[in-house]
């Protein structure tokens, strides 16, 4: 007799899919599971765009929230609300064998469903909360508030029945906030190498209107001073009165702030800004580059862009921690952790030296092919899928 599909059901709590890193890790995992036979059911924000052969459910729609962009909203109280209803409702019918939820939001409301459903409950964690609110400036280092969301996030993680880290520097994180290291392994991100992969820069150099006299420093995703945009439109002002002679591509959203910073900075000569980059299209905007950079300052999330990057043949320029040292190896070229002149001094040396950047993007363009595959991806999560659902994660 055939084995039944294991049911999953998917709680991302955000305006899926929107181009951007924690969507790509959403959306390639459920393929990935979905390729090994799964079965699952995506429930989300009612923004967003529907991704083909993604089944999804979507809450009712809030006409004045429109956010497509990370980082924290008082919004999305209500709006998790909404998500836990919907899930509820969904559940009814597609009678899940176990709940897949994504962020901290997902898995707090997730905790919830899986006692009223009677199922296990992964949570796919992608840094820390604490963290994350903290960096983004929703909440003050040492605050009564941050202190509350560091209890909600330990009851967060002990209400899991297993847990999934993007990093394996997270699982260490956790392990030290008291989950036992027997309920997490880490799963961290992958690439398909066959869609992201090198290109030729011509065509797209053109359209995008780049010198063609100069390295060009490709930067895609989110425009934020988390991802260390700040800094590395800083490094871009240091080279530029270097002398040297580099463009900048600088991709994703939301721009606006960014344009106007590099009018003062006295460097929207050297920058071009795209907008927003559909994820379809993003290996050939990825591939106008000569190199490319990710100046993203936390220690403990993923950083996904990275291995886009590696698959597209890329010499790559990271800041060191041990989250960029995991997905890179020997393949980036690192600078000193926040600071715009080690950045600037990373990004000129790789971009004079035509010979280092071709090692480090064969390196990483083979270290992508390597260990960094969805396909491997996919087995290991359906394993844990089938463990959870038997009671039995022992293995991990």
């Amino acid at each position: 007799m055939a084995e039944t599909p294991l049911r999953v059901l998917v709680l991302a709590p955000t305006p899926f899919f929107a181009d951007r890193g924690c969507h790509v890790r959403i959306l390639e995992e459920a393929r990935a599971a979905m390729a090994q036979g799964a079965q699952l059911r995506l429930v989300t924000y009612h923004i967003g765009r529907d991704i083909p052969g993604i089944p999804t459910d979507r809450i009712p729609r809030i006409p004045w929230y429109r956010k497509l962009g990370a980082g924290p909203s008082w919004h999305k109280p209500y709006l998790d609300l909404l998500l836990l209803w919907k899930a509820w409702r969904v559940a009814k019918t597609f009678k899940p064998h176990l709940i897949h939820a994504h962020l901290h939001e997902g898995a707090f409301f997730g905790a919830i469903l899986k006692r009223i459903l009677g199922i296990p409950m992964l949570f796919d964690c992608q840094g820390s909360l604490t963290g994350e609110i903290t960096d983004h400036g929703f909440v003050k280092e040492g605050s009564l508030l941050q202190r509350f969301f560091a209890g909600l996030e330990s009851w967060i993680n002990n209400s899991s029945d297993f847990i999934v880290t993007s990093a394996t520097p997270t699982v260490e994180l956790l392990v030290s906030d008291g989950v036992p290291r027997e309920r997490l392994a880490p799963l961290i991100d992958g690439v398909d190498t066959s869609v992201f992969a090198p290109k030729t820069k011509e065509d797209i150099r053109r359209r995008l209107g780049l010198p063609t006299d100069r390295p060009v420093v490709s930067y895609l995703g989110l425009l934020n001073s988390y991802q260390g945009v700040d800094l590395l439109l800083q490094a871009a002002a240091d080279l530029k009165t270097q002398g040297a002679r580099i463009h900048f591509l600088v991709m994703g959203f939301p721009e606006e702030r960014y344009i106007e910073m590099a009018c003062d900075l006295g460097i929207e000569d050297i920058v071009t800004f795209t907008g927003r980059v559909p994820y379809d299209e993003a290996p050939l905007y990825l591939c106008a580059g000569d190199l490319a950079v990710s100046p993203k300052i936390s220690l403990t999330e993923a950083n996904g862009k990275l291995f886009n990057y590696m698959a597209c043949g890329l010499a790559t320029v990271a800041f060191d921690t041990p989250v960029n040292r995991e997905i890179l190896g020997e393949a980036g070229y690192y600078a000193k952790l926040g600071d715009v002149a080690s950045l600037s001094g990373a990004i000129g040396r790789v971009a004079g030296d035509r010979e280092l950047r071709e090692e480090l993007g064969h390196l990483g363009r083979e270290r992508a092919i390597r260990e960094h595959s969805w396909e491997a991806r996919g087995k290991a999560l359906v394993a844990i899928y089938k463990s959870l659902s038997h009671g039995d994660t022992e293995n991990f």
